[in-house]
């Protein structure tokens, strides 16, 4: 609950009191969304592409809201609930979050990376979660918009706040970075995404290291060992963490799940319920910005990944599915095919969609895939639609192409048998959940 009344909410909003709450001292939480609006929550009327949200505001006091946030023109003739005005919404939904975040008083870790930063999140928010009353973001829950929402959905006594901070070009980064004020700021890594807006490798880099830009003196970042693309963003006036091989946190042993880890002298014992490389590689990122908070993990980790992320599915007929359709670029399409190639089955299945964003180089990016499944003795593969194509091209084994995610799932009850192990993966854009659609 935002304990705070609508005259401290339309100050950090920037905005001004209209009309004041009947009833409660705060808000539950915020909402854009004015069909999900429920008791006591605020409504922040957006506008949109599609449709002004500011219209609805009207329905959402009607609802229950327990007020509204909207620009002036929207703001007249309401009742029911508090009335917030300001000039830009989506702003002041930003500046309510970020007077939240201080009010809380909460340590904040503001993650980003090419790939891997949401399950690194999510562990990290249980690394966390063994000494402080932590909060993190839920799903995809990472934009300008997504993030704010996130900080008022956490409560009074919140003591760690674990952000995920999505980037889709520049500048981004940075505007997530001065709602979060990060006590401690992690970059995953960097790696060939959104290529089709920022065109090289370089330039995500610097993109990424906005959230290093913006740290204020003194605060900590953790980064992946060696990585020369973030060498010239670095600052000596941080605390700088390095994870990964050479780093200053960096896996010693990983035996029947035991991990142990050493960071910056200290041993780290862990019990992770995953094997995974790249996990563990996020497991080691996780464990930095930990220390960087002076909380050293131990014992088990009960790390719960958001949706479609690795989730893994067993079929009838004793097929088992790795479910990680939420994403795909060339890092984490190699890292899953990898994990695959590794994991003991009869035969290996690999569903491959698209990996968006990827501009003029896209097709050799896929070619690449290709090749990697074939070299990791990936039995059988199937891409789904025309974009994907150039995965055959690489492959040199059984192939499949169809259309859609539906026809790969009707291909699936033909092809796969008991004891196949499948890979469902691919970009966001391309709806690989509908391959288990009903199963």
């Amino acid at each position: 609950m935002i304990d705070r009344d609508a005259a401290w909410l339309a100050r950090a909003a920037g905005g001004r009191v209209v009309a004041h709450a009947t009833g409660g001292s705060g808000p539950r939480k915020a909402v854009v969304d004015s069909r999900q609006v429920g008791a006591g929550d605020l409504f922040v009327g957006l506008p949109g592409s599609q449709a002004d949200g500011g219209r609805f505001a009207g329905a959402a006091l009607e609802s229950g809201a327990w007020g509204v946030l909207v620009a002036e023109e929207h703001a007249q003739g309401l009742s029911g609930g508090a009335v917030i005005a300001a000039a830009d919404p989506l702003s002041a939904l930003q500046g309510v979050a970020r007077a939240w975040r201080r009010e809380l008083g909460a340590r904040v870790v503001g993650v980003t990376g090419s790939t891997g930063k949401t399950s690194t999140k999510d562990i990290l928010a249980a690394l966390l979660g063994q000494r402080l009353r932590t909060h993190r973001n839920h799903e995809n829950l990472n934009t300008e918009i997504g993030l704010p929402l996130s900080v008022l959905d956490a409560p009074s006594g919140t003591e760690a706040l674990v952000l995920e901070m999505a980037m889709r070009g520049e500048g981004q980064i940075a505007e997530l970075t001065a709602i979060a004020e990060p006590d401690v700021g992690v970059i995953v890594n960097v790696g060939p995404v959104h290529l089709e807006l920022l065109g090289t490798v370089e330039r995500v880099a610097a993109v990424k290291a906005e959230l290093i830009r913006d740290l204020e003196p003194g605060a900590a970042c953790v980064l992946p060992a060696q990585e020369r693309l973030l060498e010239a963003h670095l600052r000596d006036d941080l605390d700088t963490w390095t994870f990964g091989p050479g780093g200053q946190v960096s896996l010693v042993s990983l035996e029947a799940g035991l991990a142990r880890i050493e960071a910056r002298g200290e041993q780290v014992e862990l019990e992770l319920p995953f094997s995974e490389a790249h996990n563990v590689m996020n497991t080691l990122a996780a464990v930095a910005a930990a220390r960087a908070l002076d909380v050293t993990p131990s014992g088990r980790i009960d790390a719960r990944f958001s949706s479609l992320r690795g989730e893994v599915v067993e079929l009838p007929g004793g097929v088992t599915v790795v479910n990680d359709c939420y994403n795909a670029n060339p890092m984490s399409m190699r890292a899953a095919l990898e994990h695959l190639a590794a994991t003991p089955a009869e035969r290996r299945i690999a569903v491959l969609g698209t990996m968006a964003e990827l501009g003029e180089a896209a097709a050799g990016y896929h070619r690449e895939i290709g090749s990697l499944a074939a070299e990791r003795g990936i039995d059988v593969l199937v891409t789904v639609g025309e974009a994907a194509l150039p995965y055959s091209e690489g492959f040199a084994g059984r192939a499949y192409s169809v259309a859609t995610p539906e026809e790969a799932g009707a291909l699936l009850e033909e092809v796969a048998a008991p004891g196949d192990r499948v890979l469902v993966k691919g970009s966001r854009s391309v709806g690989l959940e509908r391959v288990l659609a009903g199963r």
